[in-house]
């Protein structure tokens, strides 16, 4: 069963690139989030999409939304990643798929990849977006796109 527009934002706990517990019960009445899974660290799509949310963190940020990506790369790895391409934002490591299934996260590509999907709550913590694309662009475009509808 996946999230529709208008669940709240499940709770849930993983460690982040720093080995950090991050809680997403946290955020509920605080900030808006946008929620991004993506396949794989070090994959062009991949690289593509953690690059685009960097070059635009500043936008997701003047308009009060924090950005986190999650995928079952491990801890080790995310720090890798947001070192080698100066991430500004968290990542999750989903590396048992639990939240993945909790969101209801498709698998893309004929079924042989993880599926990129983003999701945007408000700071309600109600899910406003939810978009799925293999190409990495149109997530990071329609996540602004919504939060400037939005404000």
């Amino acid at each position: 069963m996946s999230l529709e527009i208008g669940d709240l934002l499940p709770d849930f706990s993983l460690s982040d690139q720093n080995g950090e517990k991050f809680s997403s019960s946290e955020l509920i009445g605080k900030t808006a989030v946008v929620i991004y899974f993506y396949p794989k660290n070090f994959t062009p799509g991949c690289n593509r999409e953690a690059c685009l949310f960097r070059d635009s963190f500043e936008d997701f940020t003047d308009m009060g939304a924090k950005v986190i990506g999650i995928s079952s790369d491990s801890e080790a790895s995310h720090k890798k990643f947001a070192k080698r391409f100066r991430l500004p934002f968290t990542l999750l490591s989903d590396s048992k798929n639990r939240v993945r299934r909790l969101f209801g996260v498709k698998k893309g590509l004929l079924g042989m990849l993880p599926g990129r999907e983003t999701y945007v709550f408000n700071k309600n913590g109600e899910l406003t977006l939810k978009f799925d694309a293999m190409g990495a662009d149109p997530h990071i475009r329609k996540a602004i796109a919504h939060l400037k509808k939005s404000a």
